[in-house]
């Protein structure tokens, strides 16, 4: 699948199917249910084309979660990179995780793995020996220079993988290829990746275990995506990781966010993670799909929670509320957690469709977490790490109600989009200094009243309504039911994040203007015939999306 055309849905193996009607119960949490065919139907449904699953190597349970009667649920512990966690496998048989994934590759669903090598469960000098630690403390670990009975800490997680020496690249690169040629593994995603290419002088994008990636004849040719930060020293490398690469972009995350929660003097930086983040993937011949584009990921809030919580509630984890973010750019919209409410309800909603439409249709790779397209919630909790339990499982009751299947719906119809309009797919920068036709450039940004935005108003703190013109080559192919080929793809986005309604007026009045989707409608359904009118009313907190013709992809 080319990245361009990438949508990823990030999964925990256990939390998947624990919840699932239809999985036999011993099978319930392992690789075996992972590739049930309702499942699949499902992320088929939504236009998903590759499965992220969180990590799937032998993982150790620490003993001070065991004594507050807490687990390891999400697994970044390894204790064997060449192993799968015992807990997934239903029968013990290995062929359970090839099954799943030769069942994903018949649908035409990658999968991808989350790896965990920047550190391992021996913790720190007070951790148990395990693996590495008794075979050669010194090589395979960062220890502290003129204090080598201590580790370096990198990681946040007691010591940090000694990713200079040689042979610890070779065991990581054999790892990898083994999960590749052994599996059939399409990609991995890095945890922690700026410790990968970490050398003593600092993070390098040619440090040692870069070069070879990217010299590997296997390696090199899967999906690779980093997790572009640590808590190191020069930890945060967003942007800064080697071409080949895909990056989880936090900065998109926090603007759509803040954006839609409200936050003033955001006109720029919501622009700017719109097309792709440019300013930090723009670089060294990278391609906007470097920017993995989400609004909540395994770690923090669902996107459910964002809209219905100010706060974290991290008591169920038992460090006194001390562990998770604290700044979430999250708004309750007048009640903290559940309400019956219906006009808060209402706009929660909204609002949830407002950020995912961003995510799909921003230049980039957009990605979902499991769940996020039926209302999961963690009960407001933001580290569910440790909570093997109904906070972090995924509830498919609500995946069967009303408003599930209406935001399922409505995410189908975002990829249908995505899909059907290539300048959607982020294949390169748009800037708004190239010409599609006369008058029409490839970007361009207006207010609500179709002026294009000056210099002072990007710096206007409260304006929260911004018009987003979109025009490249249209699909041409025959089998896609293009009637007018050669005629260039115009896309619209009218967003208002304010508290009122307000009518926003077509650039270009020339032209057809078919709406595409719009947040403010449950399921996105629109009529398919054409706006007659010269603008349109836009709900508060909501987004409308047209385009110069209908969309032809059906979701």
């Amino acid at each position: 699948m080319p990245w361009s055309k990438t949508v990823i849905y990030e999964a925990h193996v256990r939390g998947i199917s624990m919840m699932r009607d239809g999985v036999m119960p011993h099978e319930r949490g392992t690789f075996a249910a992972l590739g049930h065919p309702d499942f699949i139907a499902h992320l088929q449904k939504l236009g998903v084309t590759t499965l992220e699953l969180m990590p799937v190597h032998a993982f150790l349970q620490e003993n001070f979660l065991l004594q507050r009667d807490l687990r390891n649920y999400w697994g970044y512990s390894t204790l064997g990179f060449f192993a799968p966690e015992p807990a997934y496998l239903s029968t013990g048989d290995l062929n359970e995780l090839r099954m799943a994934v030769r069942h994903f590759h018949a649908a035409g669903i990658e999968v991808i793995l989350d790896v965990v090598y920047n550190h391992t469960c021996s913790g720190s000098e007070l951790g148990p020996t395990l693996s590495m630690r008794g075979l050669d403390n010194a090589s395979y670990y960062r220890l502290l220079p003129g204090e080598e009975r201590y580790y370096i800490n990198d990681t946040g997680c007691g010591n940090t993988v000694n990713m200079s020496h040689p042979r610890v690249i070779q065991l990581v690169l054999d790892s990898l290829r083994y999960w590749a040629e052994a599996f059939d593994i399409d990609g991995f995603r890095f945890d922690l990746c700026s410790t990968l290419g970490r050398e003593p002088n600092g993070f390098d994008p040619h440090s040692g275990f870069f070069d070879a990636l990217m010299q590997d004849p296997v390696l090199s040719q899967l999906k690779l995506i980093a997790e572009p930060w640590d808590i190191g020293p020069g930890g945060y490398q967003l942007g800064n990781h080697p071409p080949r690469f895909a990056e989880w972009n936090d900065k998109f995350r926090d603007a759509v966010r803040h954006f839609w929660a409200g936050g003033e003097g955001l006109r720029g930086e919501f622009a700017g993670r719109m097309l792709g983040s440019s300013d930090l993937f723009d670089h060294h011949h990278r391609k906007p799909w470097a920017s993995v584009n989400f609004i909540a990921s395994h770690d923090g809030f669902t996107l459910r929670d964002l809209v219905s919580y100010e706060t974290k509630h991290n008591e169920a984890n038992g460090e006194n509320g001390n562990d998770g973010h604290n700044e979430n750019y999250s708004a309750n919209w007048g009640v903290e957690g559940p309400t019956d409410n219906p006009e808060i309800l209402q706009l929660r909603a909204t609002v949830q469709r407002s950020m995912l439409t961003c995510v799909f249709l921003g230049q980039g790779t957009p990605m979902l977490l499991a769940g996020d397209e039926f209302h999961r919630t963690q009960r407001g909790n933001n580290n569910a790490y440790c909570q093997d339990n109904d906070i972090s499982w995924v509830d498919w009751k609500n995946a069967a109600s009303e408003e599930g299947q209406a935001l399922t719906t409505y995410v189908g119809r975002l990829t249908a989009i995505r899909r059907d309009f290539p300048v959607l797919q982020g294949d390169r920068f748009l800037h708004g200094n190239r010409e599609i036709e006369p008058g029409l450039k490839d970007v361009t940004w207006f207010d609500e009243r179709a002026t294009p935005i000056s210099v002072e108003d990007w710096q206007n703190p409260v304006a929260r309504a911004l018009t987003l013109q979109c025009a490249g080559a249209g699909n041409d192919d025959p089998d896609a039911g293009n009637d007018q080929p050669g005629r260039p793809d115009i896309v619209l986005m009218f967003f208002n994040a304010g508290h009122e309604a307000i009518s926003f007026t077509f650039p270009r009045p020339e032209d057809a203007h078919y709406l595409l989707i719009d947040s403010n409608i449950p399921d996105g359904a629109v009529s398919r015939e054409a706006c007659t009118t010269a603008s349109v009313e836009v709900a508060a907190h909501s987004v409308q999306v047209f385009a110069n013709r209908p969309c032809r992809e059906k979701s």
